[in-house]
């Protein structure tokens, strides 16, 4: 169990990246209203600057930054970090929470490959070096919460650099909790946010109305502080479509592909086909 009292209270400090919409600004809204400092990080000066408004409007000015910072870049995060501990000290809780999602193909445009790599996985790999060590020195309790996917976890067709992206920072989250907890007088935690179907500013195609099957980023956040409050690792979120035993299907059938010698990816196999249903029908 995670006694959240001591974390998320006024006086304390919370960094999120990619914190001007979606998951990350709902966040930076749950911190401001119990009384933290937070500062928020993402690319998009308006953007940014309207977030930075909006929790101002709940915590006051005095408690509120707002910096552009790309978190690809070790530089732009290493001066995120020097700014808010000359503002507020130190820090308690940080959400590596940044993420793009353009569509990639095996052999599609380095670009595009970089971005992603860049930002979703040594954003997390490079924002926890960068905030971890202090949180360590000055001895207080804190979190770091690094959001993760279920693409990188059952790794489906159709984006392999998301999806690679996403299962580093399953990996490394992972590594980062054994060592945390092996590190002698430590107080930080890591988790691991496994949103479902969130409506947020990456969800496409949906004409800004937020589909019935999805949950809002609100939803998600207090699904999150429950679940680290119970004292959860994997912060697996179902969603208003998929219950979590068919994700629990899903996810024990992807690493089946290991154990039954399947072929990868069988799930979407066609010869696969008529015996995943049937395994995933054993959930409903």
């Amino acid at each position: 169990m995670t006694d959240l009292s001591t974390i998320i209270k006024p006086s304390n400090v919370a960094v999120i990246t990619g914190g001007a919409s979606g998951i990350g600004l709902a966040a930076a809204k749950h911190f401001a209203a119990a009384g933290m400092s937070v500062a928020i990080a993402d690319l998009g000066g308006d953007r940014l600057a309207r977030a930075a408004d909006e929790l101002k409007a709940i915590a006051g000015e005095e408690h509120v930054m707002a910096i552009e910072t790309d978190v690809s870049d070790k530089a732009s995060l290493a001066a995120l970090e020097r700014a808010v501990i000359q503002r507020f000290g130190r820090v308690h809780l940080l959400m590596n929470n940044a993420g793009i999602g353009p569509e990639t193909s095996i052999f599609s445009a380095d670009a595009d490959w970089d971005a992603i790599l860049g930002v979703n996985l040594m954003g997390v790999v490079n924002g926890t070096r960068t905030f971890g060590p202090h949180m360590l020195a000055h001895g207080e309790p804190g979190l770091i919460i690094n959001t993760g996917s279920k693409q990188g976890i059952t790794t489906p067709p159709g984006n392999p650099a998301y999806n690679l992206s996403k299962a580093g920072v399953k990996v490394f989250t992972e590594a980062l909790q054994h060592e945390l907890r092996n590190t002698e007088g430590a107080k930080i935690s890591a988790h691991l946010l496994i949103p479902g179907f969130v409506f947020t500013g990456l969800s496409k195609g949906y004409g800004g109305e937020k589909p019935a099957a999805a949950w809002t980023a609100e939803q998600t956040v207090a699904f999150m502080i429950e679940s680290i409050e119970n004292g959860d690792f994997y912060i697996l979120c179902p969603d208003n479509d998929v219950a979590r035993p068919t994700d629990e299907r899903r996810m024990a059938w992807a690493i089946g592909d290991i154990i039954e010698n399947r072929p990868p990816l069988s799930r979407w196999h066609p010869d696969y086909a008529e015996e995943f249903k049937a395994y995933l029908d054993q959930a409903r």
